[in-house]
């Protein structure tokens, strides 16, 4: 038995092998139903699952509706009178009786569609929002978990709802809940702390507001990193994480432990996942890039063996953290130690090589990068490996299929640098070589 939808017609289908055809030369039967016309929604011509209706009287389907005013239409579409109230009312008796008629139906293959929940308001929201703000000043823990569930119900319902809560100001009430039982011992609110950490992790991005109660606070940010190292859930430490992307570098900074956190957490990548890989290596690109004590964090960094954890992880990352780690990869090696960590390592030139042409034009750059720090008064061995694992070619062909200028310039260096080499150096396409066998060290 096949049923099908067609929208020309707008009727239900079904059809039965074997049997004499009446519409067509194909060998079935088709039997049409009818949808009457007020089970239809007057803008999609479609079955109406959640009927609601205006303040003019005219029934719609909830999701048509509701896309027609955020489309920035504020009239009604089929009397075209402007709308003085947007607010819509479920048509419960019209929903039942378009329900009992697929059940009427349902030899036809038609399925009854299911009774909606009903859409969380703006007024339950704020509401809420008003109650939980003031549990936290009682200190009442107990209250607020039970209305952060609430609310991370209503997100689970659906997108709309999520929208709702987040266009009304949630996400810095729960910033400012966070922040207030982040204050002395974790231990003591860690269920509710990590309630509220996974509600505001799919409201991201945060509020400017959100972020400056979170920054302006280190009770908040040393929080977040007293999760990241949690060695109990790690949906937790990968919402910490997640979180921590979205402040502001000079803050994080200051916060004790913010380096060590962020390397542990990469080290463990492969059991967290690559959402929280590509965040912590997004905060540790910030922090060693553009935070005003880049130096000393740098060296941090480098002496934690965050350069060997790097190369482990460009063994089989996907794009997105291959292109993240070599961006990190290459501040390392702006350091002396760091530089010389890589050079010390036979996987670096491997590695990073065959990343060359195959990932991104960011990534690209970052490539040449790392490559002529570490070419650049370097012995004549790591030189002839460099063009023995293909660099000199896949430079020539990155400058002809163009790059920023800036790569261009020390392409054109490192060209110049291998170019006296070349006759000591047998070619090896790097492209062929296989890491995949390698075990991490840790």
């Amino acid at each position: 038995m096949v049923l099908s939808w067609t929208k020309g017609s707008r009727v239900f289908r079904r059809a039965r092998k074997g049997k004499e055809l009446l519409s067509n030369s194909c060998n079935d039967l088709q039997v049409e139903i009818a949808i009457p016309t007020h089970f239809r929604c007057p803008v999609t011509l479609d079955l109406m699952k959640d009927p609601v209706t205006l303040s003019t009287g005219i029934t719609y389907d909830r999701d048509s509706i509701e896309k027609w005013f955020e489309s920035g239409n504020n009239s009604c579409p089929v009397t075209k009178t402007e709308l003085t109230s947007f607010d819509i009312v479920p048509n419960h008796s019209l929903r039942r009786m378009i329900q009992d008629w697929c059940v009427q139906h349902r030899s036809y293959g038609v399925e009854r569609i299911p009774t909606p929940r009903i859409p969380v308001t703006r007024y339950e929201v704020t509401d809420t929002c008003s109650r939980i703000l003031s549990a936290a000043q009682q200190g009442d823990e107990s209250k607020c978990f039970e209305l952060v569930r609430k609310i991370k119900g209503w997100g689970k319902e659906s997108e709309r709802n999520k929208k709702v809560i987040v266009s009304n100001g949630v996400s810095l009430v729960l910033a400012k809940v966070f922040d207030s039982f982040s204050r002395g011992l974790i231990e003591k609110n860690v269920v509710l702390l990590e309630e509220i950490l996974e509600v505001l992790t799919w409201m991201r991005p945060l509020s400017e507001e959100s972020r400056f109660v979170f920054l302006g606070s280190s009770n908040s940010l040393s929080c977040l990193v007293w999760f990241l190292n949690d060695q109990q859930k790690i949906s937790t430490r990968q919402n910490a994480s997640l979180l921590l992307k979205e402040m502001n570098v000079e803050s994080l900074a200051k916060i004790e432990g913010i380096v060590e956190s962020l390397v542990n957490m990469v080290k463990v990548n492969v059991e967290i996942g690559s959402a929280s890989t590509k965040a912590c290596l997004s905060t540790i690109f910030h922090l060693v890039y553009s935070s005003k004590s880049k130096k000393v964090i740098l060296e941090r960094f480098v002496e934690l063996g965050l350069v060997s954890i790097l190369l482990e992880i460009l063994v089989d990352a996907e794009k997105g953290v291959c292109e993240k780690a070599l961006g990190v990869l290459n501040c390392l090696c702006d350091s002396k130690n760091g530089v010389q960590i890589a050079k010390s390592n036979a996987l670096t030139l491997p590695l990073v090589i065959k990343k060359l042409l195959r990932v991104s034009e960011l990534s690209s750059s970052f490539v040449v990068s790392i490559v002529y720090k570490i070419c650049d008064k370097a012995e004549e061995g790591i030189l002839i490996e460099a063009i023995q694992l293909g660099m000199f070619q896949k430079l020539l062909v990155l400058l002809q299929v163009g790059c920023a200028e800036s790569t261009k310039e020390k392409a054109t260096e490192l060209l110049k640098l291998l170019n006296g080499y070349k006759s000591k150096a047998e070619c090896v396409d790097s492209s062929s070589l296989d890491f995949t066998h390698l075990k991490k060290p840790f």
